[in-house]
């Protein structure tokens, strides 16, 4: 018998029905248990109840879903703090992309003005601006780095993925490589579609969504190794906290 493991994820984000990818991830969640005998127990966490302090300890993964802007800016980037700075399994799609940059840069680089122009369209200094060209409900091609995590996740060097994003990383790009980020993925004008954290044990960041690849039948890469990823921190867990005898 094919054994079955199971972990438990926090989805943080504003559920809702008129998110697409938001209807996706029950199914994701689904085919990831019944083809990969991955096991996800999944707890929505809305945006204001993450900015607590324990909001997001004790999971094997934290997955920042799409549907900004988020009631609460502040509980989005807490919970991705806590992911980045314990090591716990994270992946940040979409809004979640956008607002790990912006947690990165605030906390890590010392940018602490930089502003996400959805939630502040009056500041002065933008890391996320509005694209020159919406990418909302289109397709595009990225190209992968090699031997990146991007790369040993999606299998291959060349994707297309879909997008529902009007928004996306601009300036200081230098600045949050200086301090460690890998922008490990480019459309095909060289802007910035991934990203990820080396040394960390994953941490991983799409601009595009991959919720709504093909059906549902099959998740993303992206999504299964973060489900890997999560299991493998569930039995770490175990076995530093099994008693000795």
């Amino acid at each position: 018998m094919t054994q079955t493991h199971t972990a438990r994820i926090a989805l943080v984000g504003d559920r809702s029905p008129q998110v697409a990818s938001h209807a996706r991830i029950p199914l994701l969640l689904d085919a990831l248990a019944e083809r990969d005998r991955l096991v996800l127990d999944a707890y929505w966490i809305p945006s204001e109840d993450a900015a607590a302090e324990d909001a997001v300890r004790g999971f094997d993964a934290v997955w920042v879903v799409p549907g900004s802007p988020y009631r609460s800016e502040a509980g989005v980037l807490s919970a991705i703090r806590t992911a980045r700075e314990e090591g716990i399994p994270f992946l940040g799609t979409c809004g979640g992309f956008q607002h790990a940059l912006l947690e990165f840069a605030r906390d890590v680089c010392g940018l602490t003005r930089v502003a996400h122009a959805e939630n502040e369209p009056d500041a002065d200094d933008f890391l996320i601006e509005p694209l020159a060209c919406s990418l909302v409900g289109h397709e595009a091609a990225v190209t992968v780095e090699p031997g990146s995590l991007a790369q040993s996740v999606i299998g291959a060097e060349h994707t297309v993925e879909r997008y529902f994003c009007a928004y996306g990383p601009s300036r200081h790009l230098d600045t949050l490589r200086t301090h460690g980020l890998r922008f490990s993925g480019h459309d095909e004008d060289g802007l910035v579609r991934i990203a990820e954290l080396p040394g960390h044990p994953f941490y991983l960041m799409s601009l595009f969504q991959p919720e709504l690849s093909g059906d549902g039948s099959r998740p993303h890469p992206m999504v299964r190794a973060l489900a890997r990823a999560a299991v493998e921190h569930a039995s770490r867990e175990a076995r530093f906290s099994r008693p000795r005898g």
